[in-house]
């Protein structure tokens, strides 16, 4: 009886499909186009990757990189992100020192690690060329792009979210095989631990889920599968050590909004929905361009998603995942934000890579006899990013907040003192100190008599054990030293430190990224 070798060749090939794998024939060109979208992806992360100067959120991760491990647990619990970045970037910086290229890196390359991710996702759904397609857009995103060159948190969770939704994938094609939900769980626990806003990719999963469990035709009914509550649970359990640290944080939420920490988002409107879209393409919020062009892109980027999905018939629905993942939390923020405000592209980053790989899918479908509605897409698309990608490179490097510090550095005397007006000035400044002398916050009473110091909240947990030695109420109260004290001051505004001492003089200013710096004389001592 002979032995036919066609069939198991044939379900070796189906499922070398199944896990978005390319056949022999493609494996050639796929391997040498994901490098080329990877160079792109590096290109654009890397490039000027240190020209703009080191900003106040920045320097906040920076100062809580500065504490122990056991440390970081503990501020990051009264700081409004969870404690893994900051983990992250502790271990980076003890072993590859704290340069600025050297702390950017940690974010650059989880960024390009993305876009690995999102061709790997579109190749699961669809074939190597809308996989090719999807890195090429995604690599050049420019908020992508933007927050792949913070030393921030967000190109982290971009990361683990795209990584939990292509586990997702895996299991959904391959139920019984449950390895993929176990890595489900580390990377939708590492999300959590990296931002709150992994709760949206939580609503996402389940959405598509029960889109899935509805089909009318072939109903789907992974989501009540206990493997899929079971690896739910293990999450909540994994983050359960966090959950009373979250807890206090909510219940001190009105010190966080003392703090300036939360509750300084403007509130939206109408128009900030398409503006949003506009900040993720072109990164401007689109207010001068023609009000035909600021709405008629995004609601033709909208229609062509609903289209991509409407026309979708294929068993597993994988438009609908990337439709949800780019849609669903844009629009469940929005709305939640007529009641306070948290519509902030840089939290809803890790979303918008969703757009890129859901237009991919769609060009890569009209190709097939829309030929031209597809490169006109492309075009559109591409263009925008090209536009989004020289506002970031559009940098000038003598208007820097460190060149501003770097005046005072070559100017200092020893014994100068340095007050600073703003704890969002003070953070940064901190990072380009190369003085002995330690930097003042400037926190003069309240017009009501009360205190301006920070709380133990938000920033304020980074600093307030250092209070007796950082906080400045009266400028009256600076020890002489050499007479001479430099004022760091926001550049456009009236001035913060207003009234001066009596006979305080100025002999020196320099202006740089917003900033001001004065240096004056201190008056005579009084008798």
């Amino acid at each position: 009886m002979g032995v036919d070798i066609k069939e198991p060749l044939a379900r070796r090939q189906q499922s070398r499909a199944d896990q978005g794998l390319p056949g022999k024939k493609e494996w050639s060109q796929a391997w040498v186009g994901g490098l080329i979208v990877l160079a792109v992806a590096a290109l654009t992360r890397f490039y000027d990757l240190t020209a703009a100067a080191i900003w106040g959120d920045e320097g906040s991760s920076l100062l809580m990189s500065r504490y122990d491990l056991a440390g970081i647990w503990v501020h990051a619990a009264h700081d409004v992100h969870p404690p893994l970045y900051f983990m992250l970037l502790h271990g980076w910086i003890e072993w590859f020192g704290d340069g600025i290229f050297s702390i950017r890196s940690l974010s650059a390359l989880p960024g390009i690690a993305a876009v690995m991710l999102g061709m790997w996702l579109v190749r699961l759904m669809a074939g190597p060329r809308a996989a090719l397609l999807a890195g090429l857009l995604l690599a050049l995103l420019p908020t992508a792009v933007r927050y792949s060159q913070e030393v921030r948190m967000y190109s982290w969770l971009g990361m683990w979210l795209l990584g939990a939704t292509i586990a997702l994938v895996y299991w959904v094609k391959q139920p019984r095989h449950t390895q993929a939900l176990v890595m489900y769980a580390l990377l939708m626990t590492a999300g959590f631990y990296t931002h709150y806003f992994t709760a949206l990719c939580v609503i996402v999963h389940w959405t598509y889920l029960l889109v899935l469990r509805l089909q009318p035709a072939h109903p789907l009914k992974l989501i009540d599968r206990p493997a899929w509550w079971l690896t739910n649970a293990a999450i909540v359990l994994l983050f359960a050590p966090w959950i009373p640290g979250l807890v206090d944080l909510i219940q001190h939420m009105d010190q966080l909004k003392a703090n300036g920490d939360v509750g300084w988002e403007l509130p939206v409107t109408l128009s900030s929905l398409p503006s949003m879209v506009w900040d993720f393409l072109i990164q401007d919020d689109g207010d001068n361009l023609p009000r035909l062009l600021f709405s008629t892109v995004p609601m033709l980027l909208l229609a062509v998603i609903l289209m991509t999905v409407f026309r979708d018939r294929s068993r597993y629905r994988w438009s609908v995942v990337l439709a949800l993942y780019t849609l669903l939390p844009l629009l469940l923020v929005y709305g939640v934000s007529f009641i306070s405000p948290v519509f902030i592209e840089r939290y809803l980053n890790a979303y918008a890579l969703g757009l890129p790989l859901i237009m991919a899918l769609a060009i890569d479908r009209l190709l097939h006899g829309f030929r031209i509605w597809a490169f006109g897409l492309l075009a559109l698309f591409v263009g925008a990013e090209l536009v989004g990608l020289k506002t970031n490179a559009t940098v000038d490097v003598n208007d820097q907040t460190s060149v501003m510090v770097e005046f005072v550095n070559q100017h200092y005397v020893a014994g100068d003192r340095i007050v600073i007006s703003d704890m969002l000035w003070w953070m940064p400044y901190v990072y380009y100190n190369r003085t002995d002398a330690l930097p003042l916050l400037y926190t003069p009473p309240l017009a009501n008599g009360s205190s301006s110091r920070p709380n133990d909240y938000g920033f304020g947990t980074l600093v307030n054990g250092d209070a007796h030695r950082i906080y400045l109420d009266h400028l009256s109260q600076l020890p002489r030293g050499t007479g001479r004290v430099w004022l760091i001051s926001t550049a456009d505004q009236p001035d913060e430190f207003a009234p001066l001492p009596d006979g305080w003089q100025k002999i020196s200013e320099t202006e740089a990224g917003n900033n001001r710096a004065r240096l004056f004389i201190m008056g005579s001592e009084p008798h």
